[in-house]
């Protein structure tokens, strides 16, 4: 069994389009996880508009929604989720706690007056679940292992296995000074490792401007490191700063892979197939 992984947003913190993004896109969080007739989707940011349009194209929708958080960058695309206004679609809602029922938190944002549609009012089938840290639970052919993150406000990051395959999303991650001991265990031996690198370390050390430490973002320094501390195969560097360019994407991407021989930053359209094991893998 193979499992496919898509991006449909790769921007942090707020949408860009623009001609300067065009090519890595300009869509906030939204990573689409295949495994078999088993679909995951990790956060639902602005990317989460066009995958859902893709999705009414096959019929029924059925999908479990990973979220990390419930920032705004991340959860900005569920008004816009095409499937939301079907009967026939079903989605479940997973994240961590954060004091607050997630369907309330998610109703905040669609709810007079900002937006015309209640989510209590939509006609799919919505169902909502809270993790905890370390917890292990399988979604249809896919096991999902959850690890705390470091970031303002409760983050998760996830793992998602199956077949001897694995994958990790770890976004709005702050690393501090050290290589974070719950990302290397959650991280360790997977095949993609999905990493926030939205900062250049001068930038995120104040260097010529702002300091961002604290912020809950992270370098492709950190990503780097933390690839070779968990001995994962391939590093996608993920969560672009709104600002970055194409050029300025590209640019990180080439310093990264001096340092990790398996490094692409994340592209809206990137697929990376992922085989049973003792099979090839193509990106």
């Amino acid at each position: 069994m193979s499992m496919t992984v898509k991006f449909w947003g790769v921007r942090g913190s707020i949408a860009s389009p623009g001609a300067e993004t065009a090519l890595v896109g300009g869509n906030t969080s939204c990573v689409e996880v295949q495994v078999g007739e088993t679909r995951l989707v990790l956060d639902a940011g602005t990317g989460l508009r066009r995958l859902g349009n893709e999705l009414l194209k096959h019929g029924p929708v059925d999908v479990t929604l990973l979220l990390s958080h419930v920032h705004w960058d991340h959860i900005q695309g569920i008004p816009f989720f095409a499937p939301l206004y079907a009967p026939d679609t079903r989605v479940h809602v997973v994240t961590g706690a954060n004091g607050t029922p997630t369907r309330e938190v998610l109703r905040r944002q669609m709810s007079a007056p900002m937006f015309p549609v209640d989510i209590n009012d939509v006609p799919a089938a919505l169902t909502f679940s809270e993790v905890r840290e370390r917890q292990c639970f399988t979604v249809g052919e896919a096991e999902v292992t959850v690890a705390r993150a470091n970031h303002p406000d409760q983050v998760y990051a996830y793992r998602i296995a199956s077949g001897g395959r694995s994958v990790v999303y770890a976004t709005d991650t702050e690393h501090y000074r050290c290589v974070d001991p719950r990302l290397v265990a959650l991280a360790r031996d997977a095949d993609v490792l999905i990493y926030d690198a939205q900062y250049l370390p001068g930038e995120y050390a104040g260097e010529g401007g702002m300091s961002r430490v604290g912020w809950g973002h992270s370098t492709w320094e950190a990503a780097v490191e933390l690839a070779h501390a968990a001995g994962v195969g391939q590093l996608v560097l993920f969560h672009h700063d709104p600002s970055r360019t194409d050029d300025g994407v590209a640019a990180i991407e080439a310093q990264a892979r001096q340092s990790f021989g398996d490094v692409v930053a994340a592209r809206e359209g990137l697929s990376i197939t992922l085989g049973s094991v003792g099979s090839a893998r193509a990106a």
